[in-house]
């Protein structure tokens, strides 16, 4: 088995598609992991955080070049989710998973607001599936799946990592343990929250201009921490041009991994590091340079998207 996983991953890596059987077999074994993993997934130092991805293979490759290659190092990484919509979601969708199955507990993979159903008929994702294989199996193995990826992790005890942010229906962490998480993202509710909302300078709650989740401010987060014993919330979701951002006295932090955003933003990404002591580093990158990608057609993006 674990050959034949490292022969996957080795076409996975070149950016080339694995058979129908293949992306089967994958996300049923990753499914098997998925399953014994908890709504807050405990991670263990040292470990590095990553942002939205979306479908951007070749800055993934190039973000595994700055973080260290997971292959051939022994790099914890902790992924926030969005790892489709736009471009290369099925090679990039596929390399994670069949990594984390390959080193199930060198990868956390948490869900996102794209890993949907829904959304992915919009954004790309599902016409992407249909285009490259003819059917809309594999995109039904992979939604399967996201069904059964954590909503959030915590690190040592002290970082709550999470795609989206906080909810006025939660208090505490025991609360997101108890939830019922292997279903397509509700509409509205805590679980929708945790993978929707944006923290923002207010007071308290508002309303999303996405609406999903809500917006939620300094206060709403210090009594969070307060309330489970934590130093930071550490969440993507929202573009950061810098690659990462400090909020509400450094309560609070977003993380975003997909440089050059569509192809056109101009930003750069960020990966956060926290190290066995809990110090903080954050590597900036570029996107991948243009001779080493396959050039992705242009497509117009959703103002949603940004």
């Amino acid at each position: 088995m674990t050959s034949n996983l490292d022969s996957i991953i080795e076409k996975l890596w070149k950016c080339e598609l694995v058979s129908e059987n293949d992306v089967r077999m994958i996300c049923s074994k990753c499914r098997e992991i998925l399953i014994q993993e908890g709504n807050v997934q405990r991670v263990d130092l040292p470990v590095t955080i990553c942002g939205d991805i979306h479908g951007q293979f070749y800055d993934l490759k190039e973000l595994f070049k700055w973080g260290g290659d997971i292959r051939q190092e022994e790099t914890n990484y902790l992924f926030l989710g969005d790892f489709v919509d736009r471009f290369y979601s099925l090679e990039t969708v596929m390399l994670l998973i069949t990594l984390k199955v390959r080193y199930p507990d060198r990868i956390t993979l948490l869900r996102g607001n794209h890993e949907s159903r829904q959304i992915t008929q919009v954004y790309g994702f599902y016409d992407e599936c249909v285009r490259k294989y003819g059917s809309v199996n594999v995109w039904r193995y992979c939604t399967e799946l996201f069904d059964y990826m954590p909503l959030s992790a915590v690190i040592n005890n002290a970082v709550f990592c999470v795609h989206g942010g906080l909810s006025p229906a939660i208090r505490t962490l025991d609360q997101i343990r108890v939830m019922d998480r292997k279903q397509e993202v509700p509409h509205d509710g805590a679980m929708c929250d945790l993978v929707w909302s944006d923290p923002e300078d207010i007071d308290g709650w508002g309303l999303s201009p996405r609406g999903a989740g809500y917006l939620f401010g300094a206060e709403i987060v210090t009594e969070f921490n307060t309330a489970n014993g934590l130093e930071l919330v550490c969440r993507a979701h929202q573009l950061v041009k810098e690659g990462f951002k400090w909020m509400f006295d450094e309560t609070l932090v977003t993380v975003w991994s997909a440089p050059n955003y569509c192809y056109r933003c101009g930003n750069v990404a960020a990966i956060l590091e926290i190290d066995e002591h809990m110090n903080k580093r954050f590597k900036v990158f570029e996107a991948a340079p243009q001779e080493n990608r396959i050039f992705a057609a242009k497509r117009t993006t959703p103002d949603y998207f940004l």
